[in-house]
């Protein structure tokens, strides 16, 4: 959470800036104390899903906003380092793995595999990202040079527009893939 929560800080006060508002003014119009938004900008803050999205409501932005965090190259995200984000009256956490851009094009697939030959695939249109999340087995993925050792769980993003594999290393791999055109 300390990662996230950092982001969530530079995020917040980012966005507060942008928009021309005070802390007392964002405070005001997202329905919470200004001490919250102050701990929150400083890092010190434990949000709840409830108050980011109210957060996100009064600065007009959508929740993945505050928290996600893009990357340029390949971004893999292990199930035990997933920072989430609970909810304040409910057994529930949000894990955001990836937004969605204005304008995206994305198509979702199950992928089942066995060990054997791996699947090469040539690159696909210009701005084309894949993600994967391992679902059960044991796979290798990503771009050909560079393929990484996923376990179930496991989240990986990685250029679709250039040369990649996906190659089980388990019997019964299952991975949800998410082909993503800009």
């Amino acid at each position: 959470m300390d990662d996230l929560g950092a982001h969530i800080a530079r995020s917040l006060r980012r966005e507060r800036e942008s928009a021309g508002l005070s802390v007392s003014e964002l405070a005001r119009r997202a329905g919470i104390s200004k001490a919250t938004v102050s701990q929150l900008e400083n890092g010190s803050g434990n949000p709840s899903v409830e108050t980011l999205w109210a957060l996100g409501v009064a600065l007009g932005i959508p929740f993945s906003a505050l928290v996600d965090q893009p990357a340029s190259g390949p971004t893999l995200i292990r199930l035990e380092d997933l920072p989430s984000v609970p909810a304040a009256a409910a057994p529930y956490s949000a894990t955001l793995l990836s937004a969605s851009p204005p304008g995206a094009r994305r198509d979702l697939y199950l992928i089942q595999a066995d060990p054997g030959s791996p699947r090469l695939s040539d690159p696909h249109h210009p701005g084309t990202t894949e993600h994967i999340v391992l679902l059960s087995g044991g796979a290798l993925v990503g771009p050909v040079d560079t393929p990484v050792a996923l376990r179930p769980g496991d989240y990986l993003s990685y250029p679709g527009d250039a040369p990649h594999t996906f190659e089980a290393t388990e019997p019964g791999t299952r991975a949800v893939l998410i082909s993503e055109l800009r």
